[in-house]
């Protein structure tokens, strides 16, 4: 694995050597790395500018067999220039063999639909649809889809009998033959995970808030002491940011069926939640609690462990061993810090009932309160960094049987929870998995019933545009044909010059699937459009007397196909993601307050509860549907009528509310004889009296998200379910020495969860408040358009 790194680390030290030589980098290789940071773009585009052209001459020229060099010259466009997969290179070649495996089954399927029009639309459209559907199972997949799509729509499109089935085999073979060395040996990709650098620098400046924190009694409280407390919260909160950002930076969730990637993924709520739950006061009292030496414990404990957790992410080959054993002395302190709490709780308390007081008298639990919640998050983040790191360093056997670490589920198992989650008709992913489907099956019978000579460049004209709504297919339409006319009069002119002296085309196809494979990431969409349209044209007058027709009849193919494209997305996504980003989270809102009153139920609410893992798997499955439709939305081209941060603090308000009924759970899971003796007492029906407030509000958010009706007013502190808490824990859960029970604290830490929950409302309502103002500002707009 070293010497793999070291490789891939070889393109950026040649880049430092040349600054180094020549005193500062040439212009165009700071204009490249502006527009390509990691030259990932470059790297492959050079990768295939090598192996293309050889291959392509080795099945032209010296078999002499043209199918398969078509097949060959598309195989390893597909396998080296669409795809770049993440991960170790154990897991990169597994990635490209899989490819490889399913280009011969396409290929196969392709042909046998061809032989009649209705069976070629119909193939279409479930061999569309079920590639891109499968994207919602694994990032793999999804990166994969465009090239899986490609190995189908070359064969579909052009009938032939099936005796030139084994050419067209053996040229996707060869290709999938050069493409498994290129991808290790020619400038291989770095071997990082996308999530892991951002993560390790949450758990880092995390860890170090939490230091900063700790010390702050002992110092008195000091200015200077101060100025560090706000810089390293800004410095957290930054580091949050960054997380999400590169969370949210792809059209899909980073994450594959490894049981690594899986581990991984997961950390990003948690860690989301964790910078929350740092950041956050209650408003039970205007200045915060005495010191509480138990929680302070946990705090440099719980920082301990981030430290770890930052070492193994940073380096998941490492020693497991010191964050398992901080976990457990995290464990340890969690489990003090709740018997010695009870001495912070006066059962016997001499002070008044009015509200100050009842509020006073809860809020000399906040401190250790506060320390339960992180420590419940930090072992959170420290079971799915120790899995990742696990899942990482199986061995070879371990591998191959299948066998997953930890609590992950099996791979198929995680990929069928993660497919019915979309299996419903308000999933963007259905939607766009539909779009594409019908979109290229109507392309294949447009291409049929009008003779078209070409009709494989009608669908990929239909597959390089299709977007989530009208509007930024349109504008890719229109690019698309831009583009192609700009490349067809750039390779008829080409051809114009070469004149017969076609061997002059082999040296300008390298230079053109070069220029194909860089244009779209460092220009534009229509630069690639172009560069690929000359790349074509070269390929295709190759061998042949070069004429300037090949490019006049491409423009009109992919004029066909772009018109499909946008028809296809009127009747699909007249309105596009950002429609289905409101059902989608009203959806979750409804979802996950219905987990929260479950959780809240299962601790307080029956001696003998109902599990509460249905309405958790409910809401983890809206969750990511809302991420889905979230990062369409993103990746929608044009102006965005919502604000970007209003609906960012709305997807992440799904994460807190969720991960708070997540905590409650675990508070409680395995104590029946304390839930026993607290559903006796009278203090567990105010905590379930504030969770039904608290949820209801939620659900009332939902609806407003979803029909646009005004925004309920945020529940504010309730005192009578604050009195009537008090008095139980006085009367009922105080032990002979006048304290409070170990039950007391429980149900005082499982109301301060409802709390923090209800905490979340003011900013949530502010977003949504500005959400509906954008919406009626649109509909004064545009009147006749509805929502």
């Amino acid at each position: 694995m070293g010497g793999v790194r070291g490789a891939a680390a070889e393109p950026a030290a040649w880049g430092r050597r040349e600054v180094c030589m020549s005193g500062r980098a040439p212009r165009w290789v700071t204009w490249l790395r502006d527009r390509d940071p990691d030259l990932a773009a470059t790297r492959r585009a050079g990768r295939t500018a090598l192996v293309m052209p050889a291959l392509f001459a080795l099945s032209g020229e010296v078999f002499h067999n043209p199918t398969m060099a078509s097949f060959a010259a598309f195989g390893t466009f597909s396998m080296l220039l669409l795809v770049d997969y993440s991960g170790s290179m154990v897991e990169r070649l597994r990635a490209q063999a899989a490819l490889a495996v399913a280009w011969l089954v396409l290929i196969c399927v392709g042909t046998l639909a061809a032989a009649q029009i209705w069976l070629a639309v119909l193939a279409t459209v479930v061999v569309g649809f079920v590639v891109l559907f499968a994207g919602v199972v694994s990032s793999v997949l999804a990166g994969s889809s465009t090239a899986l799509l490609l190995a189908f729509v070359l064969p579909v499109s052009a009938p032939v009998s099936l005796s030139q089935l084994p050419d067209r085999l053996a040229g996707a073979g060869l290709a999938a033959a050069a493409a498994l060395p290129a991808v290790a040996l020619l400038w291989p990709r770095p071997a990082a995970d996308p999530l892991s650098a951002p993560a390790a620098a949450v758990c880092r400046a995390a860890a170090a808030y939490l230091r900063t924190r700790a010390s702050a009694p002992a110092t008195g409280g000091s200015a200077p002491l101060d100025d560090r407390c706000r810089a390293a919260a800004e410095l957290t909160a930054r580091a949050g940011a960054d997380l999400r950002e590169a969370f949210d930076a792809t059209p899909y969730r980073p994450t594959g069926l490894s049981a690594t990637s899986r581990a991984l993924v997961r950390l990003v709520d948690e860690l989301t939640w964790l910078c929350a739950v740092l950041l956050d006061r209650s408003g039970y009292a205007e200045e915060p609690p005495g010191c509480d030496p138990a929680a302070l414990g946990v705090r440099r404990t719980a920082a301990h462990v981030l430290e770890a957790a930052c070492d193994l992410l940073t380096d998941l080959n490492g020693d497991t061993g010191p964050l398992r054993t901080r976990a457990e002395r995290l464990r340890a302190a969690l489990s003090g810090m709740e018997h010695s709490s009870t001495v912070h709780v006066p059962a016997e308390h001499p002070g008044g009932n009015s509200p100050a007081e009842n509020y006073r008298f809860i809020a000399a639990l906040d401190v250790s309160f506060r320390a339960q919640e992180l420590g419940f998050a930090v072992l959170q983040i420290a079971d799915n960094v120790d899995m990742a790191a696990t899942a990482w360093q199986r061995s070879w056997p371990e591998l191959l049987l299948g066998r997953e670490p930890g609590a992950l589920a099996a791979p198929l198992a995680s990929a069928r929870e993660r497919a019915a989650a979309h299996l419903r008709a308000d999933s963007v992913w259905m939607h766009n998995s539909l779009r594409g489907g019908v979109g290229l099956g109507i392309a294949v019978f447009l291409a049929g019933v009008t003779g078209v000579e070409h009709s494989f460049w009608v669908l990929l004209g239909t597959l390089s545009v299709l977007r989530s709504n009208a509007l930024s297919t349109g504008q890719n339409a229109a690019r698309a044909v831009l583009g192609t006319v700009a490349g067809s009069v750039a390779g008829a002119g080409l051809l114009h010059l070469i004149g017969h002296h076609g061997t002059a085309l082999w040296f300008v196809l390298p230079v053109a699937v070069l220029c194909a494979g860089i244009a779209p990431a460092v220009i534009s969409f229509a630069a690639g459009q172009a560069a690929f349209t000359v790349t074509l044209v070269v390929l295709f007058n190759i061998g042949h007397d070069p004429s300037w027709h090949v490019a006049l009849l491409r423009i009109q193919d992919i004029a066909l196909g772009c018109l499909v494209s946008v028809l296809v997305a009127l009747f699909f996504w007249p309105r596009g993601a950002q429609a289905a980003v409101h059902k989608a989270l009203a959806q979750a809102y409804e979802d996950s307050a219905r987990y929260l009153g479950a959780a809240v139920d299962y601790a307080l609410g029956h001696s003998h509860p109902a599990d509460p893992d249905p309405q958790s798997r409910a809401a983890a499955a809206s969750a990511r549907r809302l991420d889905d439709a979230f990062r369409s939305f993103l990746a929608e081209r044009g102006a965005k009528p919502l604000s970007l941060a209003c609906t960012a603090t709305l997807v992440s308000g799904v994460v807190g509310l969720r991960l708070a009924a997540d905590a409650v759970v675990s508070l409680w899971q395995g104590e029946d004889r304390a839930r026993v003796q607290a559903v006796r007492a009278d203090a567990h029906r105010a905590v379930l009296g504030s969770a039904d407030l608290v949820t209801d509000w939620y659900r009332g958010l939902a609806a407003s998200l979803g029909d646009h009706s005004p925004v309920p007013d945020v529940v504010p502190l309730h005192p009578e379910g604050a009195a009537r808490l008090v008095e139980s824990v006085r009367g009922e859960l105080s032990d002979g020495q006048g304290r409070a029970t170990p039950v007391a604290v429980r149900i005082i830490w499982t109301d301060d969860h409802v709390d923090a929950a209800r905490r979340l409302q003011p900013g949530l309502a502010d977003a949504a408040r500005s959400r509906a103002a954008a919406h009626r500002g649109r509909l004064r707009k545009w009147p006749t358009r509805t929502g």
